[in-house]
C-alpha cells in the first residue's frame, strides 16, 4: 500500500497489526472493513484535526470509522497501539515552541498596598 499523506508507514503498519483480528467479522456475520483502511481514517482524523463527518470517502463511513475508534478507546487497545508505535519514534516532525506570553505585573493576584 503507498503511503499518503497523514496515513501510516509499511514498516509502522507492520509494528502494530498483530493487534487487530485476523479474520474480524462485523455486523450480521459481515466481514468487517480492513483493519488497516480504518485505523488510517482514525489517524487521518488525528492528524488533520478534521471533524469525524468531514472523512475523506476512501476510509468508508466516517460512523463506521468512529464505531470502531469507540471500540478501541473503550477496551484499551488504542492506547496499547500508540504506546507501541511510540517506542521506536523518529522525531521526525519534532518541534518545539520557544513563544513566551507575559503577564502584567498585577495579574499574579497579590494584594495591593501591602
Amino acid at each position: 500500500m503507498a503511503s499518503k499523506r497523514y496515513e501510516l508507514t509499511d514498516a509502522e503498519w507492520n509494528q502494530i497489526k498483530e493487534f487487530f483480528p485476523q479474520k474480524p467479522v462485523g455486523f450480521k456475520g459481515r466481514p468487517q472493513k480492513d483493519a488497516r483502511v480504518v485505523f488510517n481514517g482514525i489517524v487521518w482524523l488525528a492528524r488533520s484535526g478534521a471533524p469525524w463527518r468531514d472523512l475523506p470517502e476512501c476510509y468508508g463511513p466516517w460512523q463506521t470509522i468512529y464505531d470502531r475508534f469507540c471500540t478501541l478507546r473503550d477496551s484499551g487497545l488504542l492506547e496499547e497501539i500508540f504506546l507501541a508505535l511510540n517506542e521506536d519514534a523518529d522525531f521526525e516532525n519534532l518541534s518545539v515552541d520557544s513563544t513566551t506570553v507575559r503577564a502584567h505585573q498585577h495579574s499574579s493576584g497579590a494584594k495591593k498596598g501591602l
